[in-house]
């Protein structure tokens, strides 16, 4: 089959269609002048669309001193633009019964909207306009500085989250992965409204957009809502930016974290860093990481709930980004279970890093993955995700069936393989290759941490 021609290497004004099933989906590529690329996934069952603008900027594009400034500035844009107030805003998306939101995350920013197929028009206007349109006022700054340090102490309210923050800091180092995406409290009370002016001009630019809309749509009508939207703004010769690739450069490694705070449970997630995105051997660490600890069936759930009833929640999940990757294993227990809890979690690891895992096992992994992909496409929300990350991310697009098929092409051997690559220690050593282990729960010092936790980074 040839090779199907990215978005970043698609000329100019011209549209290419990606896909088309026996079912009626289509799948459309337009770039249009100025960089920015429209793709739309035609789903006629569907009575509703949603319009999604992905801005590939995220928490690791910040300079220290703005640390949290996408996130900070994705609150922003909703505070108003030049024709529409926030209060207007929200009055008419819930005139329509729609929603209309927003997210950051490390590599990325999305605004989207989803509504009624009829309501397509609406959808797209807000979008843009917010996107495109937003006045950055300074008092709406001093409003949401407010509302984003709400949203930290939120954060920092919640056990599991704020391990998981203090788990990525400690296995991605000094990189600026390693930032949380909302900022500091520090961080965000001194960020001044020229910063975030700055960083709104500079980094919100059609080459680096996707404009992705799914659901009972069709890809001219939607060319022609964009269009009518931004007007002069699609001019020039720009050319959409490549997926963001290169290698990160990572320092420190064997860190233990804890965070005191007097929960009633101990929460621990030990980890290691993993595959980027763009690592061919990604859907065998999707594989792996459904069989450790994915599911009811899964290693971790098995070892460490069901048959020693040592924790409620046990899971292992995987962070891939341009560059790099982490893998990470998570329970919530009583204090004075955490050694003992830290054992099990290191032993089942040791024990696939040594084994691998059984077919069985990993059919039933490659199971999950092919169910849970397929039932996840089931709204236009998700359809939209999906079609504008892979648009971002890879710049092409790849199917549901191919997916599929690239999930049941993944052997035992294969996983096999990879676990003694990312779980084994180097040069032999015995044990798990644990990098980063963080902690939070009623504990004063690290000193009074069980001697498995100290022993798993040593």
């Amino acid at each position: 089959m040839a090779r199907q021609v990215s978005g970043h290497e698609q000329p100019v004004g011209s549209t290419r269609t990606l896909e088309s099933t026996s079912d009626g989906a289509v799948v459309k590529r337009t770039v249009l002048a100025g960089g920015l690329r429209v793709v739309t996934e035609h789903v006629p069952a569907s009575r509703s669309a949603t319009v999604g603008l992905w801005v590939g900027v995220g928490s690791r594009d910040e300079q220290p001193a703005v640390a949290g400034a996408a996130h900070y500035l994705e609150h922003l844009l909703f505070k108003g633009t030049a024709k529409r107030g926030a209060t207007q805003i929200a009055e008419e998306i819930d005139a329509v019964g729609g929603e209309f939101n927003a997210f950051t995350s490390k590599e990325h920013t999305c605004y989207y909207a989803q509504v009624l197929d009829a309501d397509l028009p609406l959808a797209v206007d807000l979008v843009t306009d917010v996107v495109f349109d937003a006045r950055c006022d300074p008092s709406d700054v001093d409003t949401e500085r407010r509302v984003v340090l709400e949203e930290i102490a939120m954060r920092d309210d919640d056990p599991e989250d704020l391990l998981h923050e203090n788990f990525v800091g400690a296995v991605m180092g000094t990189h600026p992965l390693g930032r949380p995406v909302l900022g500091t409290e520090a961080s965000i009370e001194g960020m001044a409204a020229t910063a975030l002016r700055r960083f709104y001009r500079t980094r919100y630019t059609q080459p680096r957009m996707v404009l992705a809309v799914a659901g009972n749509v069709e890809h001219a009508q939607v060319l022609r809502l964009v269009r009518k939207a931004l007007g002069a703004r699609l001019s020039g010769v720009d050319t959409p930016v490549p997926p963001r690739a290169g290698k990160a450069r990572l320092t420190g490694d064997g860190k233990l974290v804890l965070h005191t705070d007097d929960t009633e449970q101990a929460h621990v997630m030990l980890g290691m860093r993993a595959l980027s995105r763009h690592d061919p051997r990604r859907y065998t660490l999707s594989v792996l990481n459904a069989a450790l600890g994915g599911g009811m069936s899964s290693r971790l759930f098995q070892e460490v709930r069901e048959r020693r009833g040592l924790a409620y929640q046990v899971y292992s999940s995987v962070a891939s980004y341009a560059d790099v990757g982490h893998l990470s294993v998570y329970a919530g227990c009583q204090p004075d279970r955490l050694g003992e809890v830290t054992g099990v979690l290191t032993d089942v690891l040791a024990d696939v890093a040594r084994d691998g895992l059984s077919d069985a096992e990993v059919a039933r992994a490659k199971g999950q993955l092919r169910g849970g992909l397929v039932l996840g496409l089931e709204d236009s929300a998700s359809r939209m995700s999906r079609i504008g990350k892979q648009e971002l991310n890879y710049g092409d697009y790849h199917g549901v069936d191919d997916t599929v098929a690239r999930i049941d092409a993944v052997t035992p051997d294969e996983v096999a393989d990879l676990a003694k690559a990312l779980l084994r220690r180097p040069r032999g050593g015995a044990g798990v290759a644990v990098s980063a282990a963080a902690v939070v729960g009623p504990y004063a010092h690290d000193d009074d941490l069980p001697d498995e936790l100290h022993e798993v980074i040593a």
